[in-house]
């Protein structure tokens, strides 16, 4: 209930200009506000009289009857609404299209390894095609940010979808245009493929047939597609970032335009979630693709020698890229049919029912048509950009935070991206398996982070002290639990001439001697990569290298009799037998491979869990006016300086311990067949750790400044946001704060 004793005319301190439709008196009198049981009496107050006018005096005559009218009036009615609304329709779009973004993104991530593969190329390249979606984003995030909220903020997202659906098809594309793959192999194997006659893999390579085998590698390098096909991969993946970049700008500000404000952060939890869901269903997918062959459907499988776990098989990776397309496709059609603008619910916060009422009752008397701003000239806009951006950037706060985060990120991006091949050279895993452990192991406990730290932060009201002492925190404990990693590697593959000598012991690092006196009078060819395993447990080069002169079989059950390097080795007494592939690794290897799931689990969980305080930092750390240059700078920086190169310079220390390169049907480079195990564990991991320890260096610098700033000021809970807002001006929204029923400590004290 609102009534005025006697009337009188209420300033004009509001902060929106709202004014009481109180009566106009020559008298001093008192005027109060009733809000349930809560009463603020306003000072006496002197106002002086207008002329007023018939419709004035009529007003006088009733002032107690215009205030009921109005009151009821303007008081808010409650509708029923339908439970399939605009808003809802168009958070059920926007939530499948960052899944559909996110499994895209992954799909990237679980091929790394078999594009590398099908198209002969260093992990360097590999590296710099996945960093090709963070170049196509940053070429139109700042046209997106800018105009795409002056467009169909909708219709950009359904364009946006529909480029990424594009882009996943260009990067399909290629497998349809270069025929069939011919992976790298013996002669022995092709001629065997179809027999089951008795073939000697030795006499194969003798000088009588070099000729021959000249020719036939010299037709296929005729026949062979052009060797920048890959090309058609990085376009694609630049244009599906493309068409990732509005999905997230326009989508929260749409959400966050139309949707009441108690409601946003529920909704871009359910966001965050629901793109949780895209990673994991990624890698489940990629382990599927990467368990089918690449031609599949195509070729007869009988006819393949190589299995999952070799290094030459590729599987169905542009299947992946298919089903991304398709899924991208469908995320755009919803945005098609959604308006541009919806109907803004009216507020209902316990905090706001009251003055919005005043403020509407008092609209309805007096409304001032605002007068329309008069637009900037571009050297007026660019000067107070520049002076925005030098803000942001001198502030220490949020440069050593940029610092750090820029460490960071660039260790995760590299650990990630290489992450499934780290897990086949290393544990003698398969591509699949690699990537349905990767989505069923790690990536459940980074969500599960993700909500707790949340979680945490919303129950103990963390100050941004608090915030900063529980990310540090729990991000140097994932940083010392990951450096068990060191402890618990494999030992090489242990290949003849390449880890060890025909006799079984360790031969210096890249000292190839793959040829011996048990294989001299074979003269094989040394490019050739296709290894079978003895069976006294060495691996060998090829069935020539191993001396072998006959074989039995054909396709993977190929068996080699009469291997006279298997006799070299002075502890094997067995047959002198060889099959197709190479050789396991030990129990004691698989063993250690369930101690790297578990650490790998532990540390991602301690990372996510203070991955949300983290984040939400970075808000507090500089003006609210600046909010929105921070995080967008915040972005550009990690793309720019993590995304990009983080995973070429991963890849080219990685190719540094390569020990045995594959050759393509020209006779050029091809990828890497075998990798030092020790070296790569080193680089990958060493790397990783180098370039987070700093990190906390400069984290402990970070939190000194914020500790010197914040301590002698009582800061809200950063689960608001550290958000004021005060609809009348400071002290007298404050007076009426204190007596709301429902108002919070944390409130209050934001006031004082």
């Amino acid at each position: 209930m609102i009534s005025c004793i006697s009337g009188c005319r209420q300033p004009s301190a509001s902060r929106r200009g709202l004014e009481m439709p109180c009566i106009l008196l020559q008298e001093e009198k008192t005027c109060d506000i009733l809000i349930g049981e809560n009463s603020i009496k306003k000072s006496t107050m002197t106002v002086e009289t207008k002329p007023s006018n018939d419709d004035d005096s009529n007003q006088e005559a009733e002032p107690s009857q215009f205030l009921d009218d109005e009151a009821k009036k303007n008081l808010p009615v409650k509708k029923k609404t339908s439970c399939c609304t605009g808003l809802k329709a168009f958070l059920a779009a926007l939530s499948f299209s960052y899944f559909s973004k996110a499994l895209s993104g992954t799909i990237m991530k679980s091929s790394i390894t078999q594009i590398e593969r099908r198209f002969d190329l260093t992990s360097s390249t590999v590296g710099f095609i996945d960093g090709s979606f963070e170049m196509g984003n940053l070429l139109v995030i700042a046209f997106v940010s800018y105009f795409g909220a002056k467009l169909h903020r909708p219709k950009v997202i359904a364009v946006g979808c529909f480029t990424m659906a594009l882009g996943s098809l260009l990067t399909a594309m290629p497998h349809f245009f270069m025929g069939y793959y011919k992976y790298e192999t013996a002669p022995h194997t092709a001629s065997s493929a179809n027999l089951t006659s008795s073939i000697n893999p030795c006499s194969l390579h003798q000088d009588v047939n070099k000729t021959k085998m000249l020719e036939i590698s010299q037709s296929g390098c005729e026949k062979e597609p052009s060797s920048y096909m890959w090309v058609y991969i990085l376009l694609g993946n630049m244009l599906r970032g493309i068409g990732e970049t509005p999905i997230t700008p326009l989508g929260i500000s749409y959400l966050d335009d139309f949707a009441k404000e108690e409601n946003v952060p529920v909704y871009v939890g359910c966001l965050h979630t629901i793109a949780m869901l895209g990673p994991m269903f990624g890698f489940l997918l990629g382990s599927l693709c990467a368990k089918l062959y690449v031609d599949i459907g195509f070729v007869d499988l009988g006819s393949i020698t190589i299995t999952p776990q070799d290094s030459r098989w590729v599987g169905a990776w542009w299947l992946g890229f298919l089903i991304g397309g398709v899924a991208s496709f469908i995320a755009a059609i919803p945005f098609c049919f959604l308006p541009k603008s919806l109907k803004k619910p009216e507020e209902a916060n316990n905090d706001r029912t009251s003055y919005s009422l005043l403020g509407n009752m008092g609209s309805t008397r007096n409304k001032v048509a605002p007068a329309k701003p008069k637009p900037k000239k571009w050297s007026v806009i660019l000067k107070d950009f520049c002076t925005s951006l030098k803000k942001v950037l001198s502030n220490r706060m949020y440069f050593t935070f940029l610092c750090c985060s820029v460490l960071q990120f660039s260790s995760f991006i590299g650990f990630l991206t290489y992450k499934p091949k780290y897990m086949e050279q290393q544990y003698g895993q398969s591509t699949s398996k690699s990537n349905f452990l990767i989505g069923l192991t790690s990536l459940p406990p980074v969500g599960i982070g993700i909500f707790l730290g949340g979680l945490i932060m919303k129950k103990y009201k963390m100050s941004i002290i608090g915030a900063t002492k529980f990310a540090f925190t729990m991000s140097f404990l994932a940083y010392v639990t990951s450096l068990l990693h060191f402890f618990v590697g494999c030992e090489n593959h242990v290949v003849a001439g390449m880890t060890v000598s025909y006799e079984g012991k360790p031969i210096p690092y890249n000292e190839n001697a793959i040829f011996s006196e048990c294989n001299s009078d074979c003269k094989c060819a040394s490019k050739a990569w296709d290894p079978v395993c003895g069976d006294n447990g060495l691996t060998y080069v090829s069935a020539c290298l191993a001396g072998c002169t006959t074989s039995v079989g054909h396709g993977k059950n190929t068996v080699f009799h009469n291997c006279s390097c298997l006799e070299a080795s002075s502890s094997w007494t067995g047959n002198n037998s060889a099959t197709l592939g190479q050789c396991p690794k030990s129990k004691d290897c698989s063993m250690k491979f369930i101690y790297y799931t578990v650490i790998q689990v532990i540390s991602g969980f301690c990372y996510a869990l203070g991955g949300t305080p983290a984040y939400m930092i970075m808000f507090r750390c500089v003006q609210p006016e600046l909010k929105s240059l921070a995080v967008g700078l915040y972005t550009l920086i990690m793309r720019i300086l993590g995304g990009i190169p983080a995973p070429v310079y991963f890849g080219a220390l990685i190719d540094k311990t390569c020990l045995k390169w594959g050759s393509t049907s020209c006779g050029q480079r091809g990828a890497c067949r075998l990798y030092d195990s020790n070296a790569y564990r080193y680089v990958y991991l060493g790397l990783s750790a180098v370039l987070r320890g700093p990190s906390y260096l400069i984290a402990i610098i970070f939190f000194i400044l914020i500790k010197k700033h914040f301590q002698n000021k009582n800061s809200t809970p950063i689960e608001n946001g550290g958000r004021e807002e005060c609809l009348m001006n400071k002290e007298d929204y404050c007076k009426v704060k204190a007596r709301l029923p429902g108002s919070s400590d944390a409130e209050n004290e934001s006031c004082i």
